[in-house]
C-alpha cells in the first residue's frame, strides 16, 4: 500500500470530517494536559487540535508523505508537535504516556488478528499505569451495507474520483480501489490510482483482545462516545485502561 498520491488529497478528502467530535471524545476522557501519542495521525490535523487544547502530543504514522504534511502544518500554525515516522504495530521511544488515541479508523488498516494483538500489545507497553487507550473502528455493519463491492463518486471542479470497494476473501475485509482526476495548473487532469486494504472485526472480538492484552474497564460506545452503540452504527468507540 502507497500514501503518494492519497496524502497529498487526503486534507482536500476530509474537508467535512468530524475532527472537532473526535477533540471532544478525546477531552472528556483523557488527562488534561497530559502526554498523548497519536498513532496514525496522518496529516496530523487532531493532533495539532489536540496540543492546541493543552495537551502535549506527538504523532506517529507509517506514510512520510503524510508526516511531511503534518510538519508544514505545525511550522505554519505555530502549533508545537513533534511527528515520527513509525509503525503501530511496533512502537519505539515511547513510555509512561496519560493517552494513546488512534482514530479515523486507522486500526483497520491492520490485515489480520495477530497484527492488531501486536497493536494493543505495543500500545499497552507504552502507556503508564492507568493510561488510557482510546479508538475507532468502522462495524461490521459498515463493512456489510456500504463497502459490499459499491461504488462511489466525488465530482469536484479540483478533484474528482472514483471509490470502488472490492470484497476481499478475508471476513470483513475490504479493497478500496481510487481513481483520482486533479486538475493541473494547464486547466488539464492527472489521473491518480491508489488501493488501500482494510478489516474489521466483531466488537466483542477487539474487546477479548485488549483483555488479553491486559486493559481493563474498557467502555464500548457510539457517536463518539455519546451514548451506547447501536446495531447499525457505522463507527465503534473504544476506551480501555492499562
Amino acid at each position: 500500500m502507497t500514501y503518494a498520491h492519497f496524502a497529498s488529497l487526503y486534507d482536500r478528502l476530509m474537508e467535512d470530517a468530524p475532527y472537532a467530535k473526535w477533540v471532544s471524545y478525546a477531552e472528556n476522557h483523557l488527562t488534561a494536559e497530559g502526554t498523548i501519542l497519536d498513532v496514525a495521525c496522518g496529516t496530523g490535523t487532531f493532533t495539532l487540535m489536540l496540543a492546541q487544547k493543552g495537551f502535549r502530543v506527538s504523532g506517529t504514522d507509517i506514510s512520510g508523505e503524510m508526516l511531511a504534511i503534518a510538519e508544514e502544518k505545525s511550522r505554519k500554525s505555530h502549533v508545537a508537535a513533534p511527528f515520527f515516522l513509525q509503525d503501530m504495530r511496533s512502537l519505539e521511544g515511547f513510555s509512561e504516556m496519560d493517552g494513546v488515541t488512534l482514530f479515523c479508523d486507522g486500526i483497520n488498516y491492520l490485515h489480520n488478528e495477530e497484527e492488531v494483538k501486536r497493536t494493543f500489545n505495543t500500545i499497552y507497553n507504552v502507556l503508564k499505569q492507568d493510561g488510557v487507550l482510546l479508538f475507532d473502528a468502522h462495524t461490521p455493519f459498515k463493512f456489510e451495507h456500504y463497502f459490499n463491492n459499491q461504488l462511489y463518486g466525488v465530482d469536484d471542479e479540483h478533484v474528482s474520483y472514483m471509490w470502488f470497494c472490492d470484497r476481499e476473501e478475508e471476513p470483513l475485509s475490504v479493497r478500496h480501489s481510487l481513481t483520482f482526476f486533479v486538475k493541473t495548473n494547464n486547466g488539464l487532469y492527472e489521473r491518480k490510482e491508489e488501493e488501500h486494504f482494510q478489516r474489521t472485526y466483531p466488537v466483542a472480538s477487539y474487546v477479548s483482545w485488549l483483555e488479553e492484552a491486559g486493559y481493563s474497564h474498557i467502555e464500548v460506545s457510539g457517536d463518539f462516545g455519546t451514548r451506547p452503540l447501536r446495531t447499525d452504527d457505522e463507527r465503534v468507540f473504544i476506551k480501555a485502561k492499562k
